[in-house]
């Protein structure tokens, strides 16, 4: 139970790598806001969380929109008291364009609901952990937050934008009792690939070499381990850095 009497909101929760480090934190004690976009996969979370003896509620949220952010942690502080851990997990992919065919449509929303987000749910966070001085942000950055061509160019940039956010957020609030840190996934099981709407073929094509020298596909299972050690007092000395998961895909 090391994560017994703490609150968490984590995002895109209702399927993937969110679901399974709410699962996961609940085990360890934690009161988890189950978010996501989805309310009915949320819903069905937070059942099998309270289903196992543990104390969970879910809420519709768009992390695109600036509102919802806000209620998200407005309903988390009114809930349960307090927020200890916030962790942003919601993501989408883009179609693997390159920069020629980027629209701004999707630069926006993929820039909105990767990175926005985060930085939005932090600002809103904050407050409450500067009061308390004690807080833990945990941003799901990719592997394509730290190489060139994982994905296409808005959301290798969104991805490296978090990373950035991440270490800059890390640093500066060092000595307010608040760690930021993020993981950086590799390919992992979850239905993000159901965000792609029109994938680009001159992309694909380009990013394919490299996707082929993936050692093996992770399951999210193993993210949220990872999340749980940043969660936890075992991680009190990192701060600021990104930890990467991806089974060695990217030391090649």
């Amino acid at each position: 139970m090391r994560l017994q009497n703490k609150v968490a909101i984590v995002t895109g929760a209702a399927s993937g790598m969110g679901k399974q480090i709410a699962l996961l934190f609940a085990k360890e004690g934690a009161k988890v806001v189950v978010s996501d976009l989805n309310l009915e996969g949320a819903e069905q979370v937070a059942k099998e969380i309270q289903a196992d003896g543990g104390a969970a509620s879910a809420i519709k949220t768009n992390v695109a929109l600036e509102e919802d952010i806000q209620q998200l942690v407005d309903t988390a502080v009114s809930t349960y008291g307090t927020v200890d851990i916030l962790v942003n997990n919601a993501g989408i992919m883009d179609n693997f364009e390159p920069a020629g065919d980027i629209q701004d449509a999707i630069w926006e929303r993929v820039f909105a609901v990767n990175t926005t987000s985060v930085m939005r749910a932090t600002r809103k966070v904050l407050p409450v952990f500067l009061e308390k001085q004690q807080g833990i942000i945990i941003n799901v950055a990719s592997a394509g937050g730290l190489y060139g061509a994982r994905a296409g160019a808005a959301y290798t940039a969104s991805k490296h934008a978090v990373v950035g956010f991440t270490k800059n957020t890390g640093f500066m609030y060092a000595q307010k009792g608040i760690r930021c840190n993020a993981i950086a996934p590799g390919g992992v099981e979850t239905n993000i690939a159901s965000t792609i709407t029109n994938i680009n073929e001159f992309g694909t094509t380009r990013t394919g070499p490299g996707l082929a020298l993936n050692p093996r596909t992770g399951k999210p299972e193993e993210i949220a381990q990872v999340a749980l050690f940043l969660a936890t007092d075992e991680s009190s000395f990192v701060n600021g850095t990104v930890i990467t998961a991806d089974a060695g895909w990217t030391a090649y």
